[in-house]
């Protein structure tokens, strides 16, 4: 039976920028096998499969894979299968302020704000994330193709998670960040330790002057593939500022560039704060439609 399928940019602010994300809807009724044949099809970092109906609580169920298997959380998916479904829904959705998914990691709401014509940001608030442990600078150095001295030698390389995992690498300048590559036989060392293939590196050295940070994503996916725009590893940045005193608490907007190296340019927002000991990571962007039509 054929079912919608929409392409969109997400973290982008023109088409063919940012990150694809092919968002397939009516999904009820496809295996697991299914799933993931056409997110192999599609070939985008993620696919997302969303049911025909929100459940009883109002949430939309969404499923999440990559090329090579299901995964429970990662933003991009979460800001552009919250668009779709807002404006392919209908109008009750059309004129919700909040869209709520409930993903493996449980719910997420994703609020826009804009006039709803298509230039809106749309925001997840980020689920729990875990700090996890610290691995070597020395070997995650020599797994990037770097000097042990390119990472910033004041700050730690750590784990973080939700639902999914990602290593947090801080570096001294873009340079460095210019220069890294992942090598899945250098990283061999700390996966052994429980160190998953991916790796968010940042450091405070954008190119554009308006933004406050630059990053870059290496992840494993029949090889190693780059993110153009990452929306997990923004909330596990966010918590990595506060975690280590390099974000007020009070509260923190920034500005984040990622995707000039695979020629998709990206803005990615990230906002935190603290309140009553309670942190509120949000993640935000804009997305950009490209292609609609259906799977035969």
């Amino acid at each position: 039976m054929p079912r919608p399928v929409h392409i969109v940019d997400v973290f982008a602010h023109e088409p063919y920028a940012g990150n694809p994300l092919a968002v397939v809807l009516d999904a009820d009724g496809l295996s697991a096998d299914a799933m993931q044949k056409i997110a192999a099809e599609m070939n985008f970092s993620e696919t997302t499969f969303v049911g025909n109906a929100p459940g009883g609580d109002g949430g939309w169920p969404v499923r999440i894979y990559t090329p090579a298997r299901e995964i429970a959380f990662a933003g991009h998916p979460i800001l552009g299968t919250a668009w779709v479904v807002r404006h392919a829904g209908g109008p009750r959705v059309a004129n919700a302020g909040v869209v709520r998914l409930d993903l493996a990691v449980g719910p997420v709401p994703v609020s826009f704000e804009g006039d709803g014509r298509g230039d809106d940001t749309a925001w997840f608030v980020a689920p729990p994330v875990e700090g996890g442990p610290v691995a070597s600078r020395a070997s995650m150095a020599a797994a990037l193709g770097l000097s042990v001295e390119s990472l910033d030698g004041r700050l730690p390389v750590r784990r973080y998670s939700a639902g999914t995992s990602a290593v947090v690498v801080p570096l001294r300048d873009r340079a460095a960040l210019e220069r890294a590559r992942l090598d899945l036989g250098a990283y061999a060392a700390l996966a052994a330790q429980g160190f998953p293939p991916l790796t968010y590196l940042w450091c405070r050295e954008p190119r554009d002057p308006r933004n406050d940070l630059v990053v870059r994503f290496f992840f494993e996916a029949h090889g190693v593939r780059e993110d153009p725009a990452t929306g997990n590893g923004a909330a596990f940045l966010g918590h990595y500022l506060l975690d280590h005193d390099l974000a007020p608490a009070a509260g923190f907007d920034l500005r984040i560039e990622q995707g000039r190296e695979v020629r998709r340019p990206s803005i990615v927002r990230l906002r935190g704060a603290v309140s009553g000991g309670a942190r509120r990571i949000e993640v935000g962007g804009r997305v950009v439609p490209t292609v609609r039509g259906e799977l035969m």
